[in-house]
């Protein structure tokens, strides 16, 4: 039997299903144990303190917070924390925020258990794990112009249904600006109507929907 030690996990997932589907894998691994689960951003600071896990699994969405903010305060804690993301978004803006927080790796539900696995040996061992489907999506969009905040906040009150006054309204400015704020989301997006913005902005996970 090895004496290597163990890699250390922590799972943060605010659906108790997946919490429970975690566990088990992870446990079922010779060279890994679970050290803690938390279903919350706070929850999961208090486990992260007292275990000080090698591995850390976050959900991008949780109850208090979101995976971004979550990665960013374990590595205020402890710069040298490998946290991995675990979520069912594949957007590219979510997968390079991810990165840009801090993970180390960034895995979709969807995809086979032995791809977790692999990516919590590699982040424990230094590397980073980006699946290259993931990778890819990165790929297709790299180079591709930013939304400013407040074409974001125009955009999402798009996806709400509100029409230019009304999102004029709601932001506090002229109905014209919003106009010129439309045109220049659908350039940036390469899109010539607002239903295909919202469509295309929800699956790269520029925006979500609450």
């Amino acid at each position: 039997m090895s004496n290597t030690p163990r890699i250390r996990v922590l799972c943060v997932d605010d659906h108790p299903i997946v919490r429970e589907g975690l566990i088990s894998i992870v446990a079922l691994q010779a060279d890994m144990e679970i050290v803690g689960a938390a279903e919350s951003g706070a929850d999961a600071l208090k486990i992260f303190r007292e275990t000080r896990p090698d591995v850390t699994l976050i959900d991008l969405r949780l109850g208090d917070t979101t995976g971004f903010d979550l990665i960013r305060k374990i590595l205020a804690l402890s710069p040298t924390a490998r946290t991995i993301v675990l979520t069912s978004f594949e957007g590219d803006t979510d997968i390079e925020r991810a990165l840009a927080a801090g993970a180390k790796g960034y895995v979709v539900k969807g995809m086979v258990r032995e791809e977790l696995l692999g990516a919590i040996r590699a982040v424990h061992a230094g590397k980073r794990h980006v699946p290259s489907a993931i990778a890819a999506k990165l790929v297709d969009h790299l180079g591709s112009e930013k939304l400013t905040q407040r074409e974001l906040d125009v955009l999402k009150e798009i996806a709400r249904g509100k029409r230019n006054k009304e999102i004029g309204a709601e932001l506090s400015i002229a109905e014209d600006t919003v106009k010129m704020h439309v045109k220049s989301i659908l350039m940036k997006l390469g899109v010539s109507d607002r239903t295909e913005a919202v469509t295309i902005a929800l699956r790269r996970g520029i925006i979500h929907l609450q």
